[in-house]
């Protein structure tokens, strides 16, 4: 522990459960980027903070993911007002979609958005994401729509945005955009952005090739379901785990 995370928990500041939250958090920055999921000082992943308070962390606006560390996440209410000591800002667009998520999805704890090549690519055609792989059919009931509106920077968009995602949904196709997911922890929310980014990596490949060919339909909704059952752990815990220890093979500095 570094004299800057003895310091976090001797001012008693932050508690023993937001510290392991913002460690799990950096943890998934840092390995958007590893799997080129990140877009420069752009895109933005947020976690809810454990505690009565509704109050939520983003990245400080202007560092790459490669940056991002436990201690220098900004601490956010639903409003937008900065929590944390820090002259840090964030991205107004990160606050438009991720608070409204938060505060009317209170069971989704941990929201990613990106703009991959693949992502925007799917994002693009008139059929969205094609159930022509095993990846696309992991989590296709999960799957929403939200239509392009410009710059996520209208209030007014979140009404929408939320309509879209419903109440049964946790990753959303935001049109000519990007991508969301959502999850009940950030090793979920992790795991199911992964998975669809490879999906649409899968389907942009196979359409530069011949014409596509989709499984049977009782194929696909057996997919799903063999899919959901998972392997007996909370959905995304032992890959997010696995690459944890990645990390720390590799000598990243997150947990700073």
């Amino acid at each position: 522990m570094n004299k800057k995370t003895s310091n976090l928990f001797e001012s008693g500041k932050i508690s023993k459960e937001e510290w392991d939250t913002r460690i799990d958090l950096a943890a998934c920055y840092r390995l958007m980027n590893h799997f080129g999921m990140d877009d420069l000082i752009y895109n933005h992943i947020s976690a809810r903070v454990p505690g009565p308070e509704e109050h939520f962390l983003l990245n400080p606006f202007g560092l790459l993911y490669e940056e991002i560390t436990a201690s220098n996440l900004v601490k956010v209410d639903l409003d937008g007002n900065i929590i944390s000591d820090t002259r840090d800002r964030i991205n107004p667009a990160g606050f438009v979609i991720h608070s409204c998520v938060h505060k009317e999805r209170p069971d989704m704890l941990c929201v990613i958005h990106t703009h991959t090549t693949a992502g925007v690519g799917v994002s693009s055609q008139e059929e969205g994401l094609l159930p022509l792989s095993q990846t696309s059919l992991l989590y296709k009931n999960l799957i929403g729509y939200h239509e392009y509106e410009g710059l996520a920077l209208n209030l007014e968009e979140q009404k929408r945005l939320l309509a879209d995602l419903g109440k049964d949904k946790q990753l959303l196709i935001l049109k000519n955009h990007g991508l969301l997911s959502c999850g009940k922890s950030i090793p979920e929310a992790f795991i199911m952005m992964y998975y669809l980014e490879q999906a649409c990596r899968i389907q942009i490949a196979a359409q530069a090739g011949n014409k596509v060919t989709l499984p049977l339909p009782q194929v696909q909704e057996l997919a799903h379901k063999q899919a959901m059952k998972g392997f007996g752990t909370a959905l995304g815990v032992m890959e997010f785990t696995a690459l944890k220890r990645r990390l720390d093979r590799l000598g990243s500095d997150y947990a700073n």
